[in-house]
């Protein structure tokens, strides 16, 4: 399933704000991970439809990649 290009942008901030503020990261910060980010590929190519799941599952999966990758 493909989503809507305008809504999953709005949706990528959303998920990029509640990173940061989870992981106390600038904006900058948290865009530059999301985009390199497993997270956003699977999102992006509509796999699993990740793209349907919260702003905050989303936001725990960065964070926990995240973590991964410290």
């Amino acid at each position: 399933m493909t989503a809507n290009p305008i809504l999953l942008q709005k949706k990528y901030s959303r998920v990029i704000e509640c990173f940061a503020k989870r992981q106390r990261l600038s904006l900058d910060a948290a865009l530059d991970f999301f985009y390199h980010s497993e997270v956003y590929l699977l999102m992006r190519d509509g796999i699993s439809d990740m793209h349907c799941m919260s702003d905050e599952y989303l936001a725990e999966e960065l964070r926990l990649e995240y973590q991964g990758k410290q």
